[in-house]
């Protein structure tokens, strides 16, 4: 049977001509500034903009043209985008290392579609697990469901790694003004105790309901919080260990190791290998989400999801907003040699949104090897970093409109806010429009000096622009608002990964640090000296590391 790779036309593993047009035709506008291409266009910002699913992209403070967007979509149909995305919707194995489809579109299709992974429809399986999330929600939220002494649960902790914990979170925060239940959420993910012990320092373990996200039950990080979390509420009940059953519920792939742990069948949700973890944020993975917003709010942000992915699926591509965003970022990475992508939303509930972002996009795209195995012969993956609407002003910007570096950005907004008066949401979108302004097209040395500026200060009051910026826009923050947005990057990502003729569903540079933690803890613990071969530097630092506890080598 032929593989993926065995589809891909040959001539997708040398660099095509439109590649080089693309590099001609850089070297021609590479030093046009945005001012000049707004004069020669009065409409290019009305012409240069999209619109899908109730999102609307305004690109035209980019450094392009209508022919770099022509050859960069060129490009894309030449790096087989269309065939790569219809692989990836009809359940196809484009996660080849893995040997596993990357259906996470599954999770968000409506219940009556039909995706197959190896011959099987996969959605009634999806919306079975969506109906017992909905069951335990249900009773968790109605206060049916008591922990071990009858009480009813009040505290909900998220113990996870990587995108089982910043997916939740980032979802938390977006929408927490859709919480309408008494329950308290903490989350965890860090290894250092600080974590775990902060959260619960002030739960009452009878009150208290723990959610263990870990495929294999086995990641040293999560799998060494929960047996702390798991101490701690045994302790709370004088060392009843029955008491887990009531206050723990577990996603995972390894439902026996989860039962010897003590979790009940009722609070046991699987994993699919044919989604990766970063990707399940609408799967088992979101019981935090659902449990603090509601089944029906968290149907609503399936329902985001399910509009970008047909967005993305169906509309030509100079129309297409994953897809745009996605040629941009490679434009930008390769050509203009930008290593970074700012991501700035002007809305406090999006204040985790870059940090999940950033493991979205470096994890998948973090990649220096091509489909077949050779090196790439561009960058990839650029580095994606932002903070919250006006708090970035005074944090970073100052780097953004003076710094030596092009950066650009993703200005995040919103034309109605959940709950800030007018004048609150008038100047904050205000500061939006107006970063994006500034950073393209900046000031004269003549504006400096009318505004009655001395000679000498002229140089540093000085703004050059030509700092390039998509600005997204939707009417307000919903939980359909927010699938559409994830839903919108994660296709991003996949483009720019299709680009570069990379995989952007398997994630092995993880692997190595995690194995040689796993051999260091041993040594760490151990009061004879280390078997191990390490480096010097790792020994040395083992050593001192011992010798700082009290602990000699005999």
């Amino acid at each position: 049977m032929a593989t993926h790779v065995d589809n891909v036309p040959k001539r997708f593993f040398f660099k095509q001509p439109v590649w080089k047009a693309l590099e001609a035709h850089y070297r021609r506008i590479r030093d046009l500034h945005l001012r000049e291409l707004f004069l020669q266009d009065p409409c290019r910002g009305e012409r240069m903009s999209a619109e899908g699913a109730g999102i609307y992209l305004d690109y035209s403070k980019n450094r392009v043209t209508d022919h770099t967007v022509k050859l960069l979509i060129r490009l894309a149909e030449e790096s087989g985008l269309p065939s790569r995305i219809d692989a990836m919707f009809r359940g196809e194995k484009v996660n080849i290392t893995e040997k596993r489809a990357a259906l996470h579109i599954a999770l968000r299709a409506p219940e009556g579609a039909c995706i197959f992974v190896d011959g099987e429809n996969v959605v009634p399986v999806v919306h079975a697990a969506l109906g017992r999330m909905t069951t335990l929600c249900n009773r968790v939220r109605s206060g049916e469901w008591k922990g071990h002494t009858g009480k009813p649960i009040h505290n909900v902790v998220n113990i996870g790694v990587g995108g089982s914990d910043l997916a939740p979170i980032m979802t938390y925060e977006a929408l927490k003004s859709y919480c309408d239940t008494g329950l308290r959420f903490r989350f965890v993910s860090n290894v250092d105790a600080e974590d775990l012990f902060e959260a619960i320092r002030d739960l009452d373990p009878s009150e208290t309901l723990f959610i263990l996200q870990s495929e294999a039950f086995t990641t040293i990080e999560a799998r060494t919080n929960a047996c702390t979390a798991r101490s701690w509420l045994i302790d709370g009940f004088g060392g009843d260990e029955r008491s887990v059953g009531r206050h723990f519920v577990a996603i995972t792939a390894n439902g026996k190791e989860a039962s010897t742990f003590g979790i009940e069948r009722t609070g046991l949700f699987d994993t699919w290998d044919w989604v990766g973890g970063r990707y399940a944020m609408e799967s088992a993975n979101g019981l935090s989400t659902m449990l603090a917003v509601g089944p029906d709010n968290f149907r609503s942000m399936l329902q985001g999801f399910h509009e970008m992915d047909m967005h993305f699926l169906t509309c030509p591509y100079e129309h297409n907003l994953p897809v745009l965003m996605g040629l941009l970022a490679v434009w930008y990475n390769n050509f203009f040699g930008a290593q970074t992508l700012a991501i700035i939303p002007y809305d406090q509930a999006l204040r985790r949104f870059p940090d999940y972002l950033q493991h979205l996009a470096m994890t998948s795209n973090g990649k220096r090897v091509t489909l077949i195995g050779t090196e790439v012969t561009q960058t990839t993956g650029p580095i994606y970093w932002g903070q919250s609407g006006t708090n970035a002003q005074y944090s970073f910007s100052q780097l953004l409109h003076q710094g030596t570096m092009l950066i650009p950005c993703d200005f995040i907004g919103f034309a109605k806010s959940r709950n800030s008066p007018g004048l609150h949401h008038h100047i904050l979108m205000a500061n939006l429009f107006a970063q994006t302004e500034a950073l393209a097209f900046g000031n004269t040395p003549a504006d400096v000096q009318a505004e009655g500026t001395p000679d000498w200060l002229v140089p540093h009051r000085l703004l050059e622009g030509n700092r390039p910026s998509n600005t997204v826009l939707a009417e307000r923050l919903t939980p359909v608002t927010l699938g559409k947005l994830v839903a919108l990057y994660e296709h991003s990502v996949f483009t720019q990964g299709v680009i570069w003729n990379i995989y952007s569903f398997d994630q092995w540079g993880l692997n190595l640090g995690t194995a040689l933690a796993e051999r260091i803890v041993s040594d760490l613990e151990s009061t004879l000296e280390s078997q191990n071969t390490h480096d010097s530097s790792t020994s040395t630092l083992i050593r001192r590391y011992r010798k700082l506890r009290g602990v000699e080598a005999e």
